[in-house]
């Protein structure tokens, strides 16, 4: 989950604010859910910050080389 807030805070710069704070508001969504399942389902936690990497990707990938927010 820390890696995945490195990559939303990251992304700062290249996305517009909204965006980031999107990715934010999902990140403490996940790691809401991580902290339910971590003692009940220790083996689904892992999976979370893979989500939230396969939510970044093609955001930041399309939002940029589409909508021009690097730009």
């Amino acid at each position: 989950m820390a890696c995945a807030l490195f990559l939303d805070l990251g992304t700062a710069g290249v996305v517009p604010w909204w965006v980031t704070l999107l990715f934010v508001l999902l990140w403490l969504v996940l790691l809401a859910i991580a902290m339910r399942w971590f003692v009940p389902h220790p083996t689904w936690v892992p999976w979370l910050p893979v989500v939230a990497v396969v939510v970044w990707f093609p955001v930041v990938l399309l939002g940029t080389s589409r909508l021009g927010w690097g730009a």
